[in-house]
């Protein structure tokens, strides 16, 4: 087995006979590159520092000083992207309960195997991995490269080429036009797929499609009889909630998520949704038995959000129940000090606790504390912040409130469009304060498409290109900006070279006019510079 010499392997086990076994097996197998972690926390420090082609990782990893199973593991790696998609997991396990081993399979691990095994078992799990991923290797390439265009198109040449394989292909394929926004293109896949006969992930995918759509009563529909065809299939109860939660229905999204996590309990994730939605349906019972799950099985990993804490705080208060709402905040600065995003969150909570009992100033005090520490964090979510803006309305913090929504407008990573903010003061009943920041928002984008316009005239394309970008962000639906922020793309292509993501960025603006004015008459025009573009540099169609 000389083709194994030069893998890499991190072994996650807390038993150190087993690590033992693993690394006898291993050596057998001609591997002899192996790295041990004894917990999630040891094992996500060394994947910090390096990367692994394989992953060895015990299900069951012991209450320990770090709390985390082999589930949560792979579920932080896969959502802080500390593993790529080539990264080969294998969940090892003895663990008899289905629950587990199911929401371990929903996180689709590369492979599981049931202890106990024989090194030909994990030599043969091993190999057909391997096998695998050089097959899909130079299509995940051009992903990591940000080349989804021509990740699409070496997925449908491989379709012809690995036959066995064409099924996955053509899922990815799919999934690749679901992340390019193009809806119509991927849901067309799907049908292809079920055409040739049922599948639950291409069912799974066209109800995806008919979500981005908006077509919401038809993804209802298919999920319902999706789930009654497959009631194990996880992720069809988180977007059938979604959609529920779309179309109105808090109880009924509530509801299809308690199923959920009755079936598998363990995702923190899904927990987390469910808390939310209790809140949102008034369900106050459920949401603090929601929140306190997730607060304890988050306790030990290496990325505790605070906000977990303030959303049991949230719930609490609701409740009335001051005193453990306090114990909560307590336990928030015993346990995560030290960062902006914890002191933003644990004032937010304080001041929920303060304004529960009648303490006005106290809390007004708290919610300055908070916008104060706001500025310096990162990473919180915008649920928080805007939640945040509505706090400080109700404690007649006007300029605060302000402040924190045009923060939020002007951070890079914020989805908040300028129509979303004005209507969020307007729920508020704050018309004035609507307008406001609208006319602000309004003249910021009218001073970046000038800059933008400015930059070009000296030749200073990115510069031009990246204002337009910004302006967008706030008013994504401006056809005007958007037409302007194709032509300075493609006129950046054309002058300084092809780049396949500002490519990408050009094809999925010039969509999203076609959803505003499909018979615009520069739409044709701009289609035809793109395809000269591309044929300049030697790119096919």
């Amino acid at each position: 087995m000389k083709e194994y010499s030069d893998l890499s392997v991190l072994i996650v086990d807390p038993n150190p006979s087993m690590r033992g076994n693993l690394h006898n097996m291993l050596n057998q197998s001609s591997i002899t590159k192996i790295d041990y972690a004894v917990s999630a926390g040891t094992a996500i420090r060394q994947l910090g520092k390096k990367s692994f082609d394989i992953i060895l990782c015990e299900y069951d990893l012991g209450t320990g000083s770090d709390g985390q199973d082999g589930q949560q593991l792979l579920e932080d790696l896969r959502h802080h992207k500390l593993i790529g998609v080539w990264t080969i997991f294998i969940m090892l396990t003895s663990e008899g309960v289905y629950g587990k081993v199911m929401s371990a399979a929903e996180l689709t691990p590369t492979d599981y195997i049931l202890k106990p095994f024989t090194v030909d078992v994990l030599s043969g799990r091993i190999g057909r991995a391997i096998d695998r991923r050089a097959i899909f290797l130079p299509v995940y390439q051009l992903i990591g490269q940000g080349n989804l265009r021509e990740a699409i198109k070496a997925c449908g040449a491989a379709e012809s080429k690995h036959v066995r394989h064409a099924g996955d292909f053509l899922r990815l394929r799919a999934e690749l036009h679901l992340d390019l926004g193009e809806l119509d293109l991927a849901e067309q896949l799907y049908q292809e797929a079920l055409a040739l006969k049922p599948l639950d992930w291409a069912n799974l995918g066209l109800a995806r499609t008919l979500f981005g759509q908006q077509r919401y009563d038809d993804a209802h529909e298919a999920l319902l009889k999706l789930i009654e065809q497959n009631p194990r299939l996880m992720s069809a109860y988180d977007l059938l909630a979604k959609t529920q939660q779309a179309l109105g229905q808090a109880a009924q999204a509530k509801k299809t998520l308690e199923d959920a996590v009755a079936l598998s309990p363990h995702m923190v994730r899904r927990l987390r949704h469910l808390g939310e939605v209790a809140l949102t349906a008034d369900d106050i019972v459920a949401a603090e038995r929601a929140f306190k799950q997730v607060v304890a099985k988050a306790k030990y990993s290496e990325f505790r959000d605070p906000e977990d804490h303030v959303n049991l705080v949230k719930a609490l208060v609701k409740k009335g129940d001051g005193g453990q709402a306090s114990g909560v905040v307590r336990d928030l600065e015993r346990s995560m000090r030290g960062s902006p995003n914890v002191e933003a969150c644990r004032a937010i909570s304080a001041a929920l606790v303060q304004e529960l009992a009648g303490n006005v100033s106290a809390a007004a005090n708290e919610l300055n504390l908070a916008v104060t520490a706001l500025a310096a964090s990162k990473g919180l979510s915008t649920q928080l912040k805007i939640g945040l803006v509505h706090s400080c309305l109700n404690n007649k913090l006007d300029k605060a409130a302000s402040d924190v929504m045009l923060g939020l407008m002007n951070d890079p990573d914020s989805d908040v469009t300028m129509e979303q903010a004005i209507d969020e003061f307007e729920k508020a009943g704050r018309h004035d304060m609507a307008q406001s920041v609208g006319a602000h928002i309004s003249q910021q984008v009218e001073e970046l498409m000038s800059d933008a316009a400015d930059q070009a005239s000296h030749g200073e394309l990115k510069a031009a290109v990246l204002a337009l970008r910004q302006a967008l962000r706030r008013t994504p639906s401006n056809l005007q900006l958007l037409l302007q922020s194709v032509e300075a793309i493609l006129r950046q292509l054309n002058t300084l070279g092809w780049e396949p993501p500002l490519a990408e960025q050009a094809q999925h603006q010039m969509h999203s006019i076609r959803k505003l004015d499909a018979s615009h008459p520069m739409l044709a025009s701009l289609h035809d510079q793109y395809a000269a573009t591309q044929r300049k540099y030697g790119i096919a169609n």
